[in-house]
């Protein structure tokens, strides 16, 4: 019975982090995506929008890891404060430094299990390391 609920268990994980790839018509991910490159590319840009947390009064997250995550798979697993599949952003947060962000995002990008229990972190291979680590960077600081 054990067994039976382990499996169950793993097989609901990898179906709810399977991803998000738009279908072939869908084209507002596509439109979105531009208009993340298009932000990346203005340097001068109010910062003011750069805050964690902050967010404009649009609704919005205010930092480029934390809108990545947000169109994402990542909110399906991982919540900042409490465990749902996967760890707490907190506790990841605790145990892992910022020289570890280059792992973190490697492991982002290629998955795996181990370092939080047994269920599989699944792989992100489309996710630019770029993304990765701004994705990285945003986790180690939610507090």
């Amino acid at each position: 019975m054990k067994k039976i609920f382990v499996i169950l268990g793993i097989s609901l994980a990898l179906a709810a982090c399977g991803g998000n790839k738009p279908a072939e018509g869908d084209k507002s991910d596509s439109t979105s995506a531009s208009n993340q490159g298009a932000a990346a590319q203005q340097p001068n840009a109010d910062t003011s929008a750069n805050k964690i947390g902050t967010d404009n009064n649009s609704g919005t997250p205010g930092n480029k890891g934390e809108a990545l995550m947000a169109n994402s798979d990542c909110n399906t697993c991982h919540n900042a404060q409490s465990k749902i599949i996967g760890p707490a952003l907190v506790d990841i947060a605790k145990k892992y430094k910022e020289s570890d962000i280059d792992m973190l995002a490697e492991k982002v990008i290629k998955g795996g299990s181990g370092n939080w229990g047994t269920v599989p972190m699944t792989a992100h291979g489309d996710l630019p390391l770029a993304d990765a680590k701004e994705m990285v960077k945003y986790i180690l600081s939610v507090k």
